[in-house]
Formats: C-alpha cells, sequence, structure tokens
C-alpha cells in the first residue's frame, strides 16, 4: 500500500514526485503506480499530478506510454539530465544533427511498423496542437511531444530512452543557437508540412516513407536553424 505523505512534504509537486520516486527503489523500466493511485497517496489533484509528470517527463526522468502507464527511463534523474546537458555544450550543431540523422529515422521507421491505433490518435493530436502554436515557445514544446511521441509509438522503451537522452543534449546544442526573428511559427513553416508527412507515413504503416520524411525534417531544420544542410 502506498505511503500518504504530509502536508509539508507537499509543497513543491514536482520535488515529492521525484523523492517518491527515489524513495520508492525504482529501476529503469519499471512502472509507476497509475495516476489515480497516486493522486491519493501524494493527495494532489489530478491537474498538478500532470503537470509534476509532465516536467519529469520533460526532463528525461520518466516516459509515458498511452494506454500502458509511466515508466522510469533508462537515464533518469538530476544528475544524468546535468551530465547529458553538459555533453550538448560541448557539441557543435553540425555533430548534434548528424547523431540525430543517425537515430530519428530509424526511429520513425519502427513507428511506422510498431505504433497502437492510440499512439497514431496521440501523434495526430499533438501535430495539430503544434501547428496551431500561438507562441515559438509553445510550438517548440508541442514540437518535443510530438518527436517524443513517436518515439513512444515504437513501443520500445530502450529506443525511447535513447530518444530521450538525445532530445536533451538536443536542447542543450539549440541553447544560444537559435534566434527566432517573430513572435511565432508563420503559417508556412516548413515544419507543418514535413511533420504532415511524417505522421502520414506512420498512419499509413509506411516504414521507409516514416523513416525518409523524418530524415528530411531534420535536414530541413539542421538548415534553417544552423545553415548546414
Amino acid at each position: 500500500m502506498l505511503k500518504r505523505l504530509e502536508p509539508f512534504e507537499r509543497e513543491d509537486p514536482v520535488s515529492v514526485l521525484r523523492n517518491f520516486i527515489s524513495g520508492g527503489g525504482y529501476a529503469p523500466g519499471d512502472r509507476l503506480p497509475a495516476e489515480r493511485e497516486l493522486i491519493v497517496s501524494l493527495d494532489m489533484s489530478r491537474a498538478t499530478l500532470r503537470k509534476a509528470l509532465d516536467v519529469l517527463e520533460r526532463d528525461g526522468t520518466i516516459w509515458r506510454h498511452v494506454g500502458k502507464g509511466t515508466f522510469i527511463a533508462s537515464q533518469g534523474g538530476p544528475d544524468g539530465a546535468a551530465h547529458l546537458l553538459e555533453l550538448g555544450r560541448h557539441l557543435t550543431p553540425v555533430k548534434m544533427t548528424r547523431a540525430r540523422l543517425c537515430i530519428e529515422p530509424a526511429i520513425a521507421r519502427e513507428a511506422a511498423i510498431n505504433a497502437s491505433r492510440e499512439s497514431i490518435l496521440t501523434i495526430n493530436t499533438i501535430k495539430d496542437r503544434a501547428r496551431n502554436a500561438t507562441s515559438w515557445a509553445d510550438y517548440e514544446a508541442e514540437d518535443d511531444h510530438l518527436h517524443r511521441a513517436i518515439a513512444v509509438a515504437t513501443d520500445n522503451p530502450l529506443l525511447v530512452g535513447i530518444f530521450d537522452q538525445l532530445n536533451q543534449v538536443r536542447r542543450a546544442v539549440a541553447l544560444g543557437n537559435v534566434v527566432r526573428g517573430s513572435e511565432r511559427p508563420p503559417e508556412n513553416h516548413s515544419s507543418f508540412t514535413e511533420h504532415e508527412r511524417i505522421t502520414a507515413a506512420i498512419e499509413s504503416r509506411d516504414p521507409s516513407g516514416a523513416e525518409a520524411a523524418m530524415r528530411q525534417h531534420i535536414a530541413s531544420v539542421s538548415a534553417r536553424l544552423f545553415g548546414e544542410d
């Protein structure tokens, strides 16, 4: 039975959740209790819990699979994240792009083979949210979510863990190297069309098409942001 936390332990929901994970002896690949159990155990509202889970998902501590639950990532926690961020500070944009080209097209291919109907619905929902973003910050958050949803759609925890680590390094490389000239993505932002091609290939179970579309997307983003082909 899960332990109920005292009020003084609930000031910071993210810290409470981290402490629950570290104190529970969870190892990479372990599944956390269902949200309804965590809500009771941690004495949080569903909205507060989900915000805390979002933070841990973004920093690579956990990963979530629609219909299966929330899992501990392969290299979670602040120490692992700090190591990856430091690695990113010593990596050039072109080397980051080459790493992405080695990994993400293969992930898209696996997603086209293994994605569940729920995963495809999630991917399409996030793709539409990215297109409708009203600021670059919102767009970039949804873009992160989209690429991660594609990794989750592979139904392979190892690939999700690899993606999480790659994405943390990518964020560190982009920090300070990307300058936006507008408040929000323009209507003709090329990534919108590229996302459509990727998601359409995954939905139509076209592994080669998904792989090629992801490869073209990453090359296009690199050329646009860093001036590299």
